[in-house]
């Protein structure tokens, strides 16, 4: 199941469960539309992978299955990744 992550790990933009903005790669990395675009390039820094749109969970789901509010933000800062 997916952790829904309660931000952008790049700029720290709260992604709150029924964000359209928030993307993840297939590790479940999440960033915002934004960062993905513009500084990320379209490239998972972690993994170098694609990002998709986060599907958003039913908010009848959501008290059984709550998102995550561990918050992760990348301290070295994010940018493209490196060749993998």
């Amino acid at each position: 199941m997916l952790d829904l992550r309660p931000n952008c790990e790049c700029c720290d933009r709260d992604l709150p469960p029924e964000s359209k903005e928030a993307m993840i790669c297939t590790f479940e990395c999440t960033f915002c539309a934004d960062c993905v675009a513009g500084v990320l390039g379209g490239s998972c820094p972690n993994c170098g992978g694609e990002f998709v749109r986060r599907p958003i969970r039913p908010a009848a789901l959501l008290a059984r299955y709550p998102a995550s509010t561990r918050r992760v933000l990348k301290a070295e800062g994010c940018g493209p990744a490196a060749a993998a």
